[in-house]
């Protein structure tokens, strides 16, 4: 799995893993929480997990890295919707999706054709992921091969498990960043070949959305996925009340937004919606019996003025978590979490912390079908962790010296919580970030 050697490390700490779907279980159930307890990594994977006492007792003479008791060693988190090339547009002010897109983003992902500043964007993206603590991601690049190049070229050099595709549009945006049906298909065929499956490389075949594609680069694209089923589809649906406007102006001889991806082989288990905040019933039932999944996106929602998606009534669909940067103004797990909380008590529903914190690991780690690899803190399973300091800031110190559990903890955690609270960040057995003293 690994390019690097990876020798026998402990660490010792807190340590949360789940042994359970706390969505179809008591939550606190499902947890694994050791106050003491440490973890094995060797060759890329976690070897052993358990008491502090019992991990170090059974492996004597290998070096431990004691983190005290105030910090939780977790796995890191999985990211089921992001942007690289949105990078430096995060944060840009005001419109609604379909305004900001062309203000913004069009303009900007222009410059992606570009091998060597596609590569720099690409290392600047990686490294902030690292630095909140996220391990996994699936991810849009840009039209250009060169996007998707880039950016697999600099996950492999860190040796990261990222999903990554050329986004595909032959109608509906600026001439530079357009191309068809046919160059669609065999440009995404072409990376596809070259990076699925290649080191912890996963394609994701990446219509925008259903207004910047024709019928035509729809079709070519669901056939790319039916010649390769293991690669995932990954595309947005029902952001914005002007977008669906539009999916329907465009679609009329089709029922509506799902129904115009169901028409050309693009749902199914492996397929990620981002957003899907405005689904009617039809296609929330369509989508829970295609097997499709939900990439949850709370911070974009609320930043762009979107809409509160309401987890419940999606509960027969798989939901996974997703900070949608650029559209999301914040890299950070914690933030998306914290939203995520929010946007389920606006539709009178609790999100529990455990719940959360599954969400945005395993969760999104089965949404990528990467589930049996990483999102979990479980033997054989790889090493790709975080390391969390629970009193990363004076506020949260004294709110944690009040918790009552672990429960309690993770909560603060994801309403007060932010990259500060990252010690740590490991990929396949091997420290890629560490938190400076002074920051």
């Amino acid at each position: 799995m690994s390019q690097y050697r990876t020798p026998p490390v402990i660490l010792r700490g807190q340590t949360l893993a789940f042994n359970g779907n706390p969505f179809k279980q008591d939550p606190s159930s499902t947890l694994r929480h050791e106050c003491d307890g440490a973890v094995m990594l060797e060759g890329g994977r976690i070897i052993a997990a358990g008491r502090a006492g019992d991990v170090i007792s059974a492996n004597p003479g290998y070096d431990v890295t004691h983190y005290g008791d105030d910090a939780l060693i977790m796995a890191g988190f999985v990211d089921t919707h992001m942007h690289y090339p949105q990078t430096d547009i995060v944060a840009s002010y005001g419109e609604q999706l379909l305004e900001w897109l062309e203000r913004y983003t069009f303009p900007e992902e222009q410059r992606y054709g570009d091998p060597d500043y596609a590569r720099l964007m690409a290392d600047v993206f990686l490294e902030q992921c690292l630095r909140n603590g996220t391990t996994s991601a699936s991810v849009y690049a840009t039209v250009h091969p060169e996007s998707v190049d880039a950016f697999f070229q600099a996950a492999s050099d860190r040796n990261m498990r990222m999903a990554c595709g050329k986004v595909c549009m032959d109608r509906n945006a600026p001439a530079e960043l357009i191309d068809t049906a046919q160059t669609a298909y065999d440009q995404s065929a072409a990376l596809l070949k070259r990076w699925h499956g290649k080191g912890r490389n996963t394609y994701a075949i990446t219509p925008r959305f259903a207004p910047t594609s024709t019928p035509e680069q729809l079709e070519a694209l669901g056939a790319l996925w039916q010649e390769n089923p293991n690669a995932l589809m990954q595309t947005h649906i029902s952001e914005n009340a002007e977008e669906i406007k539009w999916v329907t102006e465009l679609f009329d001889d089709l029922p509506d937004y799902f129904g115009v991806y169901d028409a050309f082989g693009l749902t199914g288990p492996g397929a990620i919606f981002g957003h899907a905040i405005h689904l009617t019933d039809r296609e929330r039932a369509a989508m829970a019996a295609s097997g499709s999944a939900i990439a949850h996106c709370p911070t974009s929602n609320a930043f762009l003025g979107s809409g509160v998606f309401n987890m419940a009534v999606n509960r027969g669909t798989p939901i996974s978590l997703a900070s949608d940067v650029g559209g999301g103004p914040d890299f950070s797990m914690f933030a998306t979490l914290r939203a995520a909380a929010q946007a389920a008590r606006y539709h009178g529903h609790s999100l529990h912390p455990v719940q959360a914190f599954w969400l945005a690991t395993i969760g999104g780690a089965e949404v990528l079908r990467m589930g049996d690899r990483v999102g979990n803190l479980a033997v054989g399973m790889e090493a790709d962790l975080t390391v969390l300091d629970l009193k990363s800031t004076e506020q949260i110190a004294r709110r944690i010296d009040r918790a009552e559990n672990i429960e309690d903890t993770l909560f603060a955690q994801m309403i007060l919580a932010d990259d500060r609270a990252v010690r740590e960040t490991w990929i396949g057995g091997v420290r890629q970030y560490q938190a400076t003293l002074d920051r």
